[in-house]
């Protein structure tokens, strides 16, 4: 899904890998991506003005996770159930703050992964406020 950029996204993303350096990129002029703590959430910050906190595991993941060898029987509507099974409780101790936070939630899904996404739309002409919330699910992801 490419998105027209923002006429400040160039401003605000290098002010944002300024004041944050662990952003990083995953392609050349892509969203800024930030670990968020060692159990495998994500902040991603597009040129869409979307901010997104996101949990997700790879499909062949949640396939050696199931134990039972049956997994190329199962279609992908299957796997993607035990794989929402799998992020239940991690996205569950941290969904109440995100709602209150003003984040909306949905599951993102294709043959490669699931992933629950809470995202939030922000402005970079108020770059002070994106900052703000960045802080924030840092925080929020450090308890």
């Amino acid at each position: 899904m490419t998105t027209a950029a923002l006429p400040s996204w160039e401003q605000a993303r290098a002010r944002l890998v300024s004041t944050v350096p662990q952003f990083y990129e995953l392609e050349p002029g892509g969203p800024l991506v930030l670990d968020l703590g060692d159990d495998g959430w994500l902040l991603e910050v597009r040129s869409d003005g979307q901010l997104l906190c996101q949990h997700g595991i790879a499909m062949d993941d949640v396939k050696s996770l199931m134990c039972d060898g049956t997994t190329e029987d199962l279609g992908t509507d299957e796997v993607a159930k035990q794989a929402k099974y799998f992020l239940g409780p991690a996205v569950s101790k941290k969904r109440p703050a995100l709602i209150k936070g003003g984040f909306a939630e949905q599951t993102d899904m294709n043959d490669e992964y699931v992933a629950i996404t809470f995202y939030k739309t922000i402005d970079f002409q108020r770059i002070d406020e994106v900052l703000a919330v960045v802080r924030w699910c840092q925080n929020l992801f450090k308890s």
